[in-house]
């Protein structure tokens, strides 16, 4: 875990023991469940440590991520980024959303076995997740979907003044055709932040929401995805 304990540093995060065997448990049961069920196409360990691990770390860098607050990640898939956060700051809650009950399973798996008590993981759409509507200071998403959809899918879920970031690469025309989605849903394009890695180019969008999410939002399962807002 060298490449991931060196970008650390240079984030300024200093990854104790434990913290860093449970990183390399984390590998060694992505790489086995990857063989059954396809988590990602990313194996090689110096590229998990890169891509996966240290680019979910980068979301540290907004500041937001303070002591006792609530975090969804929405359309978690192998658990990045907040499998990673959750090693690293063990004093704020995650609740990892996925429509794929095969993903859901393997990231209890890694609750389990990485001891993560503040993990949760919940098998759901999240058109279809209401009960947990305002009830997030931030919610995250990791290029699951254009921006525009994304909103529809994230805004609902975060508290007033909450922020939600989006890892992306960073597509002008992907922001600018989102803006009005954002207004609708509540928000307000606060600004891009380059997640500053070596080879990799993902930016975050941070969105914060400054006004009450209408409660049609969001739309019906398919929808947001087959008729995003304008």
């Amino acid at each position: 875990m060298r490449l991931l304990q060196n970008g650390c540093n240079k984030m300024g995060i200093e990854l104790n023991e434990t913290q860093i065997k449970k990183f390399g448990k984390f590998y060694d049961l992505l790489i086995y469940w990857n063989k059954k069920i396809n988590l990602t196409a990313i194996t090689e360990k110096e590229e998990v440590e890169a891509k996966h691990f240290l680019d979910s770390l980068t979301l540290i860098k907004t500041g937001y991520f303070i002591k006792g607050i609530n975090v969804l990640d929405v359309g978690a898939g192998a658990g990045f980024p907040s499998v990673p956060l959750a090693i690293v700051l063990e004093d704020i809650n995650f609740t990892l959303l996925d429509s794929q009950n095969k993903r859901v399973k393997f990231i209890e798996i890694v609750i389990t076995e990485l001891e993560l008590k503040n993990v949760a993981a919940i098998h759901e759409r999240a058109e279809n997740a209401a009960y947990l509507k305002e009830k997030y200071d931030i919610v995250t998403a990791r290029a699951v979907a254009s921006l525009g959809v994304l909103c529809e899918l994230c805004l609902p879920y975060l508290k007033i003044e909450g922020h939600f970031l989006a890892q992306k690469g960073e597509n002008k025309n992907e922001i600018k055709s989102a803006q009005n989605a954002i207004k609708i849903l509540g928000g307000e394009m606060i600004g891009i932040i380059d997640a500053e890695l070596e080879d990799h180019n993902h930016k975050i969008i941070d969105i914060e929401k400054i006004h009450k999410t209408p409660d049609m939002y969001p739309r019906k399962a398919g929808m947001p995805s087959k008729n995003p807002l304008k």
